[in-house]
């Protein structure tokens, strides 16, 4: 039996908790959080990005949070929060699901990138 994008999605929102701009706001704030923007580097380059988040592509998530990896990124680090986003929230329940299974142990989706800007979160500005 095949599996869909859709099924998929679905069974990364059941381990990967969905947060509110609000929420990510306060998890930011506590200070030990990264914030990880899996959109790719166009999409930053045009929009910009939260502030403060870094920008690993979807493709290249699992090869920089590994620290096995050869292209472990070491600002990735299992007891600390992770907060993923992309354009609407797909990308990033997949890249949640991905780091629980990784083993980071507090992994969160806040979904959209437009739901940060229309909420007045602080953005680092595009650079296109």
């Amino acid at each position: 039996m095949n599996t869909t994008v859709k099924q998929m999605v679905e069974a990364a929102d059941a381990v990967v908790p969905r947060i509110s701009p609000a929420q990510a706001k306060e998890i930011i704030a506590r200070g030990d959080a990264l914030v990880v923007d899996v959109r790719d580097a166009s999409e930053v380059a045009k929009e910009g990005k939260v502030a403060g988040a870094i920008n690993v592509s979807r493709g290249l998530l699992e090869f920089k949070a590994d620290p096995f990896a050869a292209g472990y990124d070491p600002q990735f680090h299992k007891d600390h929060p992770v907060i993923v986003y992309c354009a609407s929230g797909g990308r990033s329940a997949l890249s949640g699901k991905a780091l629980k299974e990784l083993g980071f142990s507090e992994v969160y989706n806040l979904g959209g990138f437009k739901d940060w800007v229309a909420a007045g979160g602080e953005i680092d500005p595009p650079t296109a």
